[in-house]
Parts: structure tokens; C-alpha cells; sequence
């Protein structure tokens, strides 16, 4: 979740954008608060990470994030899988285990209280496949739904993966298909067939869990996972100071169907607000208008974006697929920065 907090609001400075996308939103807002120092925080919002991480002692680390918002589907129960799947995800990303989780309910006064009663039933289905528990919550009424979990987790302090130290020469995998924006969008409009819908909405369910576990053992270098500013953004972000990342459009696994409604504008305005963040970081001029769109496409509870030791990755892609992420791909690479954070092979 702090990455999306660093990124809001955010655009490239001009000219360029260095390493990694810049804030001049709520970012430059955070940086002013006089909210204390403390050595035992080894990641805070000072970094575009997926979660904060605090030393807890000599070997272990609490990571601690939060995440929610309204729905994207009609089921109420699918719904709250979704969410919580989602909040979830930033402590696998990081190479954690969640083993804690707080419900975060925004709810309006009139609704009927049997949605909400299933909204939390789902959620509580991936908490228990999560292997965490549900300590409690809090609750608001709001004019619309919205619901998430605060959520900790442990990891080695060794093995803490951030989102942007990816090693030049490793691999890259992506282990979701891309296109849930897409796909709901055309959903909206009664234009989404039944294959595309099941894919989008099994993929937003599954945990992240698996192919965090697939990674142990691995050389992996950075992760992250792919949500609400799209591959291109995250990407970007994950480049850091001194890489560049090369991905392979062609690789790109995608949901069914999700290139031809990107082609008929089945688009959203999230997608607009990722192109505006990462034009200037990268070229893109030269793709087709259908892979930029998938791209740039928010994601709902992706998958995740890992850098690999070259030589591991086709045996780290092929674990993660036997472990149930079918559709996990190699995408691209990492070499050492070349001026934009961002290329295409």
C-alpha cells in the first residue's frame, strides 16, 4: 500500500524521471510531517514499497500495511475475496507471511446488513487460506461500500525483498495475466464474455501466497505486485536507481479476450491516469494502442512482478505454474540503467 500512497497524484518530472516515478502529490504532503525517526524502520513511506517493515530483532521483521476499496463486482461475498486478497498481497510481495488482519468496513446506514455480513465472509476465506487470523476491525458508515484489511506480517529481516533492487542481468516474471480492468470494463457495458469474466475474477481471487512460497530458495533480487497503477508504473517503480527494465510485449500473458476490448476503448480512466504517470519515463509510441492499453491497465489483486537470477528463472516460472499460477510467464529482463527506466524488446 505505500507505493500507491507515494504515487498519487503523481507525474513524471519533466524532462525525465530519473530512477523512478516522482510525487508531487501526496508524497511531497508525507514528506513534511514531523511523524518521528526510528532505526528499527527499515521501509516507510520515504520508499514506493508495497508495505512498511520494522525491525523487530536481531532476525525477525514486522511488515504492516493496509489496503481497501469499493467494489469492482455485484457479488457481495466475491467481492470481499477480492479485497482481502488484495491487502493480503503486499506482505507476500515482500517476501513475507501474514499472520494478522483487521477488517476496514466503510458502509452506508441503509443498506442491508446481510451484504455486509457476506462481504465479511468472503474476506474471511482468504484470511484463513492465508493461514493468518482476524484480530477485529473498524467500521464507518460511508455513502458506498468499501471494505479491505489492515494486515501483519513476519519475514526474515535478511530476506526482506524490496520492490526496487532488481539485478542487472535477472529475469523478470509476471505471474497473473494482465487485463482485469479491461475485462470489468467491458463487464459493465454487457460486453464481456463468459471465459474472459471467470479468468478475470479467478485471477483477483488467488492468493499471491503460492507464488511467494515458489520463490523460496530462489535468487530473486525484487518483487512487487501489480495493482491499481498498472505493469508499465510498477515497472517503472521497480527499476530503481540503477536499472532498466526490458519487457517482451510479446510474453505478456493476458486474459482471454482483454486485447480485443482494449481495441474496441472497453478502457478506464485509471488507465488514462497510469499513461499520464509513465509517458514521460518510457516510449511507447512504437507498441500497438492494445499493448500500451494493457500496460497501462489498473489491476485489480495482480499478480506479482519478480526479478530472478537468469539462470533460475525458467525453473522459478515453472514451479510457480505447477503450484496453480498457470498463466506465469518470463516478461522481460534487467540491465543496467540505459537512461529510461522503461524499454520494449
Amino acid at each position: 500500500m505505500l507505493k500507491d500512497a507515494q504515487s498519487l497524484l503523481s507525474n513524471c518530472v519533466s524532462g525525465g524521471c530519473g530512477a523512478k516515478i516522482e510525487s508531487d502529490g501526496l508524497a511531497g504532503l508525507l514528506a513534511g510531517l514531523a511523524a518521528g525517526k526510528d532505526d528499527r524502520l527499515l521501509v516507510g513511506y520515504d520508499a514506493a514499497d508495497d508495505a512498511a517493515v520494522w525491525q523487530l530483532d536481531s532476525e525477525r521483521s514486522l511488515i504492516f500495511t493496509a489496503d481497501f476499496f469499493p467494489p469492482m463486482v455485484n457479488d457481495s461475498k466475491r467481492f470481499g475475496r477480492i479485497a482481502a486478497a488484495n491487502a493480503l498481497s503486499d506482505v507476500w510481495a515482500m517476501g513475507g507471511r501474514p499472520f494478522l488482519a483487521l477488517n476496514l468496513v466503510c458502509f452506508p446506514q441503509a443498506m442491508d446488513k446481510q451484504v455486509l455480513s457476506e462481504i465479511l465472509a468472503g474476506g474471511a476465506e482468504k484470511i484463513t487460506e492465508a493461514d493468518a487470523v482476524l484480530g477485529g476491525g473498524h467500521s464507518i458508515y460511508d455513502r458506498e461500500p468499501k471494505y479491505g484489511l489492515a494486515v501483519a506480517g513476519i519475514v526474515e529481516t535478511a530476506k526482506v525483498i524490496r520492490n526496487n533492487t532488481p539485478a542487472p542481468g535477472d529475469k523478470l516474471i509476471l505471474t497473473k495475466p494482465l487485463g482485469t480492468g479491461i475485462v470489468m470494463a467491458a463487464l459493465r457495458v454487457g460486453m464481456a464474455d463468459d471465459e474472459a469474466i471467470n479468468c478475470a475474477l479467478a485471477g483477483m481471487e488467488r492468493l499471491n501466497r503460492y507464488a511467494c512460497e515458489s520463490m523460496a530458495g530462489f535468487r530473486v533480487s525484487a518483487c512487487t505486485d501489480i495493482t491499481g497503477f498498472g505493469l508499465a508504473v510498477h515497472a517503472i517503480e521497480m527499476a530503481g536507481k540503477n536499472a532498466t527494465l526490458v519487457l517482451y510485449p510479446d510474453a505478456l500473458p493476458l486474459i482471454p479476450q482483454a486485447a480485443f476490448y482494449a481495441g474496441e476503448y472497453l478502457l478506464t480512466a485509471a488507465g488514462q491516469r497510469n499513461r499520464n504517470r509513465a509517458e514521460s519515463c518510457a516510449s511507447f509510441e512504437a507498441l500497438a494502442f492494445v499493448v500500451q492499453e494493457l500496460l497501462f491497465d489498473p489491476q485489480t489483486s495482480g499478480g506479482l512482478l519478480i526479478a530472478v537470477a537468469p539462470d533460475e528463472a525458467e525453473a522459478l516460472t515453472g514451479l510457480i505454474r505447477k503450484n496453480g499460477d498457470e498463466h506465469a510467464a518470463i516478461i522481460g529482463e534487467v540491465i543496467p540503467g540505459a537512461g529510461k527506466p522503461l524499454i520494449f524488446k
